[in-house]
């Protein structure tokens, strides 16, 4: 009884309970889920119905797994090739947004604070629309027909792309790796701008004003002050928009083409095309652990940075 109520009073603490919360909150939206699917993509499908991985039969408990997914997984290049494409588009948005949201975020920073609220605000107003609609305003902006592809064309920026190979063709811009792109640029710019500037914002420009006093230029300061004293903006910021592009399954759907196969749309075919609900199942596991790696990698840099700082 006395080791009950130790536990109880244990657990109404304050500082256990603030602790707690967010635990509870991954156990319960992300380790339950991915326990599920785990369990699925290592079960035997019959029809509609998913076999018991555990079986008791005669008093003998039996553990069966099926890892012939996985297997596959290895075996088939297609998944190696969808894989290596997530990582490359979610690593291309990744430095782009980095190259426009670093400016921004910077001149937000240095801005007068009676304008940074107006500043902040047109960052965040993309998000009072509907994701799904600002993507497909996309369609409309770069067809045939509409005003941001003849803009292209009349600058002749479709030569350039097509140089580069990111359009199939001259004046096409649509369901090519640069339309995929682009929105995801778009749609994710405000998740690398955002940390920037809460990282820029707590500068102590002092640091920069006793560079200079000792003969840095501006543009020395900026690359041997802001930009390192800023990492860990450029981190948060990059893992905010790196890790959901990997998964992205609407602006592939939406905007990309044959040539911009990615993960998520590999995973939607296989749970609703082929009706595989254990092979989809494989597949998104894989993509999760994908996923952990640069968030363990994150982690482990924020726990330096704080010792460091001790």
């Amino acid at each position: 009884m006395n080791a009950l109520r130790k536990f109880a009073a244990w657990l109404v603490r304050g500082r256990t309970a603030v602790i707690g919360v967010p635990y509870l909150w991954l156990l319960a939206f992300f380790l339950f889920p991915f326990l599920i699917v785990f369990k699925i993509s290592v079960s035997e499908m019959e029809g509609v119905v998913f076999k018991n991985v555990l079986t008791l039969t005669d008093g003998v408990l039996a553990l069966t797994v099926k890892l012939s997914n996985y297997v596959f997984i290895t075996q088939d290049d297609l998944y190696f090739l969808t894989y290596l494409s997530s990582i490359k588009y979610a690593a291309i948005t990744t430095a782009l947004c980095l190259l426009i949201g670093y400016p921004f975020a910077y001149f937000m920073a240095r801005a007068k604070a009676t304008i940074q609220p107006a500043l902040l605000m047109l960052v965040m107003l993309p998000f009072w629309t509907s994701f799904l609609l600002r993507v497909y305003a996309w369609k409309g902006l770069l067809s045939e027909h509409g005003w941001v592809s003849e803009l292209l064309i009349a600058l002749r920026i479709d030569h350039v792309l097509l140089a580069m190979g990111v359009i199939p063709a001259l004046g096409k811009f649509m369901n090519s790796p640069f339309s995929l792109v682009l929105g995801m640029v778009y749609t994710y710019l405000p998740f690398m701008i955002l940390p920037l500037y809460g990282n820029l914002a707590k500068l102590d420009l002092r640091l920069l004003e006793a560079a200079a006093d000792l003969g840095a230029t501006p543009w020395v300061a900026f690359w041997k002050v802001t930009v390192p004293l800023s990492k860990a903006g450029i981190i948060a910021g990059a893992m905010l928009v790196f890790i959901p592009c990997i998964g992205e399954f609407v602006i592939p759907e939406l905007l990309g083409g044959p040539e911009t196969l990615m993960i998520g749309r590999v995973v939607w075919d296989e749970f609703f095309s082929n009706n595989d609900w254990p092979m989809a199942s494989s597949v998104a596991v894989v993509m999760i652990l994908l996923i952990i790696v640069p968030l363990a990698i994150f982690n482990r840099y924020q726990a330096q940075a704080q010792e460091q700082k001790r």
